[in-house]
Parts: structure tokens; C-alpha cells; sequence
């Protein structure tokens, strides 16, 4: 992914994402990571059985890459793992909300401008011109 898709002000929105997920030959169902002190929203991923099965085992938010096609633990390559304290499941049973603590900084792959890892990866907002503002400028 590119620097302007990442840090950019250019709204650049990825309404095929779903059939990319399709296509990746694997079931998966969205998988959301949130603050279990905060309430903060922290990703949006997907799981699939063997990530689930990950993440209770050890008790660290695991996803499954769907660019990727593998099994991806948030943190192994970062450090910034993301602590279980539960797992809950959508009255349709097509959704799960991992509630985690953050262990050390961040859950964002990008950086903020101080060069410390993002607590989350939803910061920007959508001004009223239809560009991104960076809300930890």
C-alpha cells in the first residue's frame, strides 16, 4: 500500500474489497478488534476458523490475511499484539467483535507523525469537501 492511499488527504475508497474477499478461496467472516476499555474501534479484518481457533488458544487477536491467504497474528511482525479478554458473536452468527487490550502502543501498521505505531487504524475523518483529514496530524 502507498503513502498517499495511507497518509494521503485523497479519498480513495475500496468498494470491490468484498469481491477481493470472495475471490481469496477461503471462509471468512469480519472480525472486528475493539478496546475493551475505550470502546474504540481499532480494525475491521476478517477471521476464519483457524484464526479463531488461534486467538482463543492464545489469547492474542489473530486474523486471516485475505490479500495474503494466511494466517495473520496482529502483532507477530510489529510487536504491537493485541490481547483476547473476549470473543463475541452477532445474533447471526456472521460477525465476531474480538474486545482486546493493547499491549504495547498501537494496532495500526502505519506510523503517526511522532513515528510511534497508530492506536488505531481509523485515523482520518471525511471532511465536508470529501477529502481526509488526519486526526493525529
Amino acid at each position: 500500500m502507498g503513502k498517499e492511499l495511507e497518509e494521503g488527504r485523497k479519498l480513495q475508497l475500496d468498494f470491490s474489497k468484498l469481491k477481493k474477499v470472495a475471490k481469496c478461496g477461503v471462509e471468512v467472516m469480519p472480525a472486528v478488534a475493539q478496546d475493551a476499555e475505550t470502546g474504540e474501534v481499532l480494525i475491521v479484518a476478517y477471521a476464519n476458523r483457524q484464526a479463531l481457533d488461534y486467538s482463543l488458544e492464545h489469547q492474542v487477536a489473530a486474523f486471516w490475511s485475505t490479500s495474503r491467504n494466511e494466517l495473520w497474528i496482529k502483532g507477530a511482525t510489529s510487536g504491537e499484539f493485541l490481547d483476547l479478554v473476549e470473543v463475541l458473536v452477532n445474533c447471526e452468527q456472521n460477525s465476531l467483535l474480538y474486545k482486546v487490550k493493547v499491549r504495547n502502543v498501537g494496532a495500526c501498521h502505519t506510523k503517526n507523525t511522532q513515528g510511534q505505531p497508530r492506536k488505531g487504524c481509523y485515523y482520518r475523518r471525511i471532511d465536508k469537501q470529501g477529502r481526509l483529514e488526519n486526526l493525529d496530524a
